[in-house]
Formats: structure tokens, C-alpha cells, sequence
């Protein structure tokens, strides 16, 4: 069997934002410290390369790479939200090479599977803009990878809390990739609203359902299971890359939600089964946001656990009726383009 891959560096911890900052060097350092006294079998871990003025300009445009590279070395605040120290581009770019060689080592069959243990995360992060968190779109760039690579579709799906606006953004016309987001709604950035879908040749490859908050694994696996995971089949992607947010777990101090390490796991094996049936099992997580160390470090064993072999399914229980709504919502605009809602 292959093995699942684990790609992290050190320089992850060195991009540092700032005291109080909930995007901590402390999310990874939990994370690896799960894993140490926890290791998964199957898996092993390497260290990633940095990714390339290429790979990068394949989604970003050539005045933000350059406004990134004047602030390596330096402390420096790009919003009120998205604050870069010393070490923070150098980190941003291995995290994007990070994305790729994930994808790389998948498509060529090296690995089963990949998880990208990165920091600064990625999905905030819009063509021209660093935002959110984010400096470059790790999702993006990992899915331009795979088109280069052969994959004439791609599917990013993204469980974070927030909206990925920038992956929706760098997606938006075109139709060899399919951006998917289950998010809170509204909520930061204040995109992903159900009508949301692409325009031009893009239109209909964009699915967005907005939750308003306090939602369970339950309700989440509904919304996979009539809508995200239909969609996703008929698509027929050639690679799947999963933007995996752990912020919807019901301990964290930025989201809203009420999903559980169980709901995650369960998130993660549907994407698996997904893969496994339309692509060969070509699958790679990229980590994006979660801000209760316990919840995020506990999530993330949980679908690495998946990733190397186990299966979890969604719990079973009551569905609030808020979800059943945004289901219907989503369902009733998707259908128009997908005869498998219908």
C-alpha cells in the first residue's frame, strides 16, 4: 500500500503574526505534537520544496508577488487582520510548494494520499490581493499543479468556516475547476452567497451553501450527501483537493459551528470514497484555518487517520431546519446545471 504523505517544515513557525493572534505558530506545534506522541501508520513525513515565480504566477499577478517579496524580512501589517513577520513570505511560498508537491507526488502515484501541514493558510487569498489571514492561495496554486499535470478537471472543496474568496475568485469563469464551499453565511469575508455560480464558461462550477451558524456533523453530512457529493460525482474531477478548515469545530473562538473531530473525519472519508471512485484516490488536503489548539490538533489526527485507511460515517441526528432550508436553497439554484439534483 501506498503511503499517505505528511508534508511540514520548520519554517512554518517562523511566520509569526503577532501576540494574541489566533493564527499562532501554536496550531502547528499542537498539531505535530498530536502526531509525535500519536503517530499514524501508513504515513510518513517529508519536508517540502518552495514553490517557484511560475507555480506562483499561475494564480497570482506579477505587482502582488512583487509587494510580498518588499516585505520579506520585515514586521509589517497588510490589513487588520493579515500580519507578516521576518520570515512570513519565505514561509508563504514553502507552504505553496508545499501544496504542490502534494499534488505531484499524488498524481504520479508516490502517495496514496497527502495532507500539507502549512502555515500561513491560503484561501483568503485573492489574484492581486493578500487578505484573511493569507499571502498566496495554497488551493489555487495546488490546482494549478494538477492541471499541468494532466487532470483536465479538479475539485476543490472547501469545509472551512469562512468563504474561500479567493479561490472562488482565481475559478470564477473558467469550468476545469470546480470550487465548492460549505461556509458560514454571512460571516468574513462576505462572499458565498447560494446564487454565487460562475459566469461565463464558469457558470455552474461554483456551488456555495451558507450556513448561519450552529450547525452539527449531522447537518453536515446531509448537505454532502444531497448536494456537495452528487455534484462532485457527476463533475467526474481527475484530482480532489480538499481546503480543510477545522474553525467549524464546536470549540472554536472565531467560528460558529458545532461539528465535531467525528464530523471531520466523517467530512474527510467522504472526500476519500469520493476520490477513490472517480480518480484513482487522488486526493490531498491543504490546511487552512481552526483556532482551538485541542479541537484543530484532534481534527486533524482524526482525518489523517482517514487518509491512511479508516472510515468514519456522519453521525446521525436531528438536522436543524436552518440547514434543510440553505440545502433547499442551493439544490434549487444548482439544479439548473447539474441533472443529478434534479
Amino acid at each position: 500500500m501506498k503511503p499517505t504523505l505528511l508534508l511540514t517544515d520548520p519554517l512554518f513557525l517562523q511566520h509569526d503574526p503577532g501576540e494574541g493572534h489566533p493564527e499562532s505558530p501554536a496550531r502547528l506545534q499542537r498539531i505535530l505534537g498530536v502526531l509525535s506522541r500519536a503517530p499514524v501508520r501508513g504515513t510518513v513525513m517529508a519536508s517540502p520544496r518552495s514553490a517557484t515565480d511560475a507555480e506562483l504566477m499561475a494564480v497570482h499577478t506579477p505587482e502582488l508577488l512583487t509587494r510580498l517579496r518588499k516585505l520579506s524580512g520585515h514586521q509589517a501589517q497588510i490589513d487588520a487582520d493579515t500580519h507578516v513577520s521576518p520570515d512570513s513570505v519565505d514561509a508563504a511560498r514553502l507552504a505553496a510548494g508545499a501544496s504542490v508537491q502534494a499534488v505531484e507526488a499524488v498524481m504520479a502515484g508516490q502517495a496514496r494520499n497527502a495532507f500539507a501541514l502549512v502555515r500561513p493558510p491560503g484561501h483568503h487569498a485573492e489574484p492581486d490581493r493578500a487578505m484573511g489571514f493569507c499571502l498566496l492561495n495554497n488551493a489555487a496554486i495546488a490546482a494549478e499543479a494538477g492541471r499541468r499535470l494532466g487532470a483536465e478537471r479538479v475539485l476543490v472543496l472547501d469545509w472551512d468556516v469562512h468563504h474561500g474568496n479567493g479561490t472562488q475568485a482565481a475559478f470564477w469563469g473558467r469550468r476545469d475547476v470546480m470550487y465548492q464551499s460549505v461556509h458560514q453565511f454571512p460571516y468574513y469575508p462576505g462572499t458565498g452567497a447560494t446564487p454565487e455560480v460562475g459566469r461565463g464558461a464558469g457558470e455552474g462550477y461554483t456551488v456555495n451553501v451558507g450556513l448561519p451558524g450552529g450547525n452539527s456533523d449531522a447537518d453536515y453530512g446531509m448537505l454532502f450527501e444531497e448536494l456537495l457529493l452528487p455534484v462532485a460525482e457527476a463533475y467526474r474531477p481527475q484530482l480532489v483537493l480538499v481546503s480543510a478548515g477545522f474553525d467549524p469545530h464546536q470549540h472554536d473562538p472565531i467560528g460558529g459551528m458545532d461539528v465535531t473531530e467525528r464530523g471531520f473525519a466523517a467530512m474527510c472519508s467522504a472526500m476519500r470514497a469520493l476520490a477513490e471512485r472517480v480518480c484513482d484516490g487522488k486526493l490531498v488536503l491543504l490546511l487552512e484555518g481552526g483556532y482551538s489548539l485541542e479541537g484543530l490538533s484532534q481534527s486533524v489526527h482524526a482525518c489523517i487517520e482517514v487518509l491512511a485507511g479508516r472510515t468514519d460515517s456522519f453521525p446521525t441526528g436531528d438536522v436543524h431546519t436552518d440547514a434543510k432550508d440553505a440545502l433547499a436553497a442551493s439544490r434549487q439554484v444548482m439544479k439548473q446545471y447539474w441533472s443529478a439534483l434534479s
